[in-house]
């Protein structure tokens, strides 16, 4: 997760503009400083690829008698204002212990510090629904932005659905119209960048443009998002890994949410929490609603189409020969009309991707940490056998 690597398999992915993610630990910061090279307001080049500088923070604290666990994002307008950041946050924690800094202290004070360092930055709650460590998690989160953050909660103007929701979810609360929802690669290998990412029409490339269009929900500007199969994310069902169970939220209710097989508490998943908090049907969209696509990554497509490991050179021999060719992951996804796909992608490969883009697909939840498992049905077909994701 270097410059390089990051701006090589953004060329792949198709992706214009990425987060450089830990600015806030001195040593990748110094080397941010020294690699990245000004291309507009806020945002920098290295090796073709353009960066915004973004960190992830982790806050633990106690509130209203729990102890909150919660993960934050951060946006900074410049590698200045990144600086500045640094120096408050060093105050109230060790930066230098990972990429992403434990501090005790509130979502209200982390978001009162970065913003009395840097009034342009943003702090959005990352994987707002993932049962631990995120903003409405069930094990240590909240049941609103203002009981998180009080009167200071109109500051917050986004929230992360994470890979575990999806937008028609969260579209549930009412209390949540006022945000927008955005979706981030939470990438821990190069090759995961744009599993989850935005997709923006700006008349300028800067960071200002960048924010506006997020906190306005402009729907010209902003145009819609990148989303996982919620399904697939590894927190979606409730369950307990250690005895194998996975249960839908109804099963687990009609348990007293625990394990039917050792009687231990389960881990309530975000669909479960969502339909805790939801205030509408399944279903509703509001006015406005950013839209969204679903996508399997290209690479898990192949995978399964060839009946071979993600991590195979054939595999990895066919992704590159794809992306190079029709000019990134993300062209071949999204925008690359069907009968091309038919034409130029034969076999296996293009009706794999054509079951995706037409949701015909079989997926069995994820659950307590385990992610969810998909199948694009190949009948008759060799390869066509089930894919784990990561």
């Amino acid at each position: 997760m270097d410059l390089e690597h990051l701006a090589r398999w953004a060329r792949w992915k198709g992706i214009d503009l990425l987060g450089t993610g830990d600015f806030t630990h001195p040593q990748w910061f110094r080397e941010l400083k020294e690699k990245l090279s000004p291309a507009g307001e806020g945002i920098y080049e290295f090796g073709g690829a353009n960066f915004l500088i973004t960190g992830e923070i982790s806050c633990i604290w106690s509130q209203g008698g729990r102890q909150r666990r919660v993960h934050f994002l951060v946006l900074v307008p410049s590698l200045e204002d990144a600086a500045k950041v640094n120096l408050e946050l060093s105050r109230l924690g060790n930066l230098a212990a990972d990429g992403r800094p434990t501090l005790g202290v509130s979502g209200r004070t982390l978001l009162r510090t970065i913003l009395g360092a840097a009034p342009g930055a943003a702090l959005i709650p990352a994987h707002a629904w993932t049962p631990w460590y995120s903003i409405f998690g069930s094990n240590s989160g909240f049941d609103s932005l203002e009981e998180a953050f009080g009167d200071d909660a109109g500051k917050i103007f986004a929230i992360e659905t994470g890979l575990s929701s999806d937008p028609p979810m969260n579209w549930r609360l009412s209390a949540l119209d006022r945000v927008a929802l955005v979706s981030f690669s939470d990438a821990h290998s190069p090759s995961r960048l744009g599993r989850e990412a935005c997709v923006f029409e700006l008349p300028e490339l800067n960071y200002r443009e960048l924010v506006w269009a997020i906190k306005e929900k402009d729907a010209e500007r902003f145009c819609f998002t990148v989303e996982f199969f919620p399904e697939e994310g590894k927190y979606h069902y409730d369950g307990h890994r250690a005895c194998n169970v996975v249960l839908s939220p109804t099963e687990s209710l009609a348990r007293g949410n625990r394990c039917p097989i050792c009687g231990r508490p389960l881990t309530v998943g975000v669909l479960h929490r969502v339909e805790a908090l939801a205030d509408r049907p399944e279903g509703f969209c509001p006015q406005g609603a950013i839209p969204y696509r679903s996508l399997v990554p290209l690479e898990e497509i192949i995978a399964q189409a060839l009946g071979k490991g993600t991590g195979t050179r054939a595999v990895f021999d066919e992704y590159r020969k794809l992306v190079e060719h029709f000019g990134g992951e993300f062209s071949i996804l999204l925008d690359l009309p069907e009968e091309e796909i038919e034409r130029r992608i034969p076999g296996k490969i293009g009706k794999a991707i054509l079951k995706v883009r037409r949701r015909e697909l079989e997926i069995r939840p994820g659950y307590d940490g385990v992610y969810g498992e998909i199948k694009i049905p190949l009948e008759g077909e060799e390869g066509s056998s089930q894919l784990t994701l990561f």
